[in-house]
């Protein structure tokens, strides 16, 4: 199975429900890239339309790329390499396509979905029989938009804990290192 994950920072919805684009934070990038370089995972696409954004993301991810600070920390550097600037989904799922020479299942994650249609062995199953690679995209903020979920070909599974009162709302950050724990195992 050959995964992609993305981190969506628009569109994003907020907690009035309106359609807005979330900052980029330093930390998403690291862990992330970390995460998804221990899982496997082929690209790791942050997704947000804001060139001031671009110029963050670049900044560090180049700060890295440069001798004397990859060479201080070779492991970092090895992590943020799979990390790929773009500016919508759309544009991440396309460059997916091109890599691979056929269209990636987009499956979306939420902790405030309702329905789901999939669970991780389920998409890997999918994934496994259509023999397309997936693409699992994140949200920021209080979730992904209507216009990002229409661009998914399924909704997986929301991580539910232990919390006897159904309490799940965990850090973008932990949410993507426990799905691709699931995705790895199942």
């Amino acid at each position: 199975m050959k995964l992609y994950l993305g981190l969506v920072h628009h569109p994003i919805i907020n907690k009035r429900d309106e359609v807005v684009t979330t900052s980029v934070t330093n930390m998403d990038i690291h862990d992330i890239s970390r995460s998804c370089r221990t899982f496997g995972v082929a690209e790791y696409h942050i997704i947000t339309p804001l060139e001031a954004q671009h110029g963050l993301i670049q900044r560090i991810l180049g700060h890295w790329e440069q001798d004397k600070n990859g060479a201080y920390n070779p492991d970092r550097q090895d992590a943020l390499s799979i990390a790929k600037l773009s500016s919508s989904l759309e544009e991440s799922i396309s460059a997916i396509e091109a890599k691979e020479g056929v269209k990636p299942l987009v499956c979306a994650t939420g902790a405030n979905f309702k329905k789901y249609q999939l669970t991780p062995v389920q998409v890997k199953e999918k994934a496994f029989i259509d023999k397309v690679p997936i693409f699992l995209i994140f949200g920021t903020g209080w979730g992904l938009h209507a216009q990002a979920l229409e661009l998914a070909d399924y909704l997986v599974e929301p991580i539910f804990g232990g919390s006897l009162d159904g309490y799940n709302h965990l850090s973008v950050r932990s949410a993507v290192a426990i799905y691709l724990d699931r995705f790895n195992r199942s």
